[in-house]
């Protein structure tokens, strides 16, 4: 890149443009944005980039990010510890809780299967599961792992994995969204909608 700022700048910008969604055009506007607003964006983002360099820790029980180990949801009483929902990553897991549909525990994998990208078991938290599945009060593990290849390859490895347990194995439920038109989804969204149908 050439330089047409300071090298802290273009440092900035160089790291801008390694988040999803940024390319380096985005990160060029992101970081003007920031030294724009440098008392109300930069400065308290900065701030708060390094408080949370510092304080979050990966929970040692499901994986997912927290400023205290065991993390807030694994610690809290009122959860069911037979209900154990596997995500992918520490996203899904936010996604589930803003539902708030989901009252058991998660445990975080890191990640999903994928032979291309030379990720194998060993890469991931499985064996981790596999232990707090068989060590612990686990009646039910839900996979809610996307619906991709390498996610349902995953799935199917976890459930061979878990088979033999006494641990009921379910997953979410694929098909049409809450508002969406048959004429927007894709094939394979109506195929699985159709497997998955149930009485009206």
């Amino acid at each position: 890149m050439a330089a047409s700022a300071g090298p802290e700048i273009e440092r900035l910008i160089g790291l801008l443009a390694k988040l999803p969604g940024l390319g380096p055009r985005s990160a060029r506007r992101a970081a003007l944005a920031l030294l724009k607003r440098r008392e109300q964006l930069l400065v308290p983002l900065a701030a708060s980039l390094a408080e949370t360099a510092e304080k979050v820790v990966s929970c040692s029980v499901c994986g997912a990010p927290d400023t205290r180990d065991p993390c807030s949801i694994c610690s809290d009483r009122t959860r069911d510890n037979g209900l154990i929902c596997v995500v992918e990553e520490a996203g899904a897991l936010w996604a589930m809780e803003r539902s708030g549909a989901f009252r058991g525990k998660y445990h975080v994998l890191g990640g999903l299967l994928s032979a291309l990208d030379g990720v194998g078991p060993d890469a991931l938290r499985i064996a981790e599961l596999v232990g707090r599945v068989r060590g612990g009060e686990a009646k039910e593990v839900v996979l809610a792992l996307p619906a991709t290849v390498d996610g349902q390859t995953t799935a199917h490895y976890l459930a061979e994995r878990l088979a033999g347990s006494g641990v009921e194995i379910t997953s979410l439920a694929r098909g049409v969204p809450v508002g969406g038109e048959l004429d927007w989804l894709d094939d394979g969204t109506i195929i699985q909608a159709l497997r998955a149908r149930r009485p009206a």
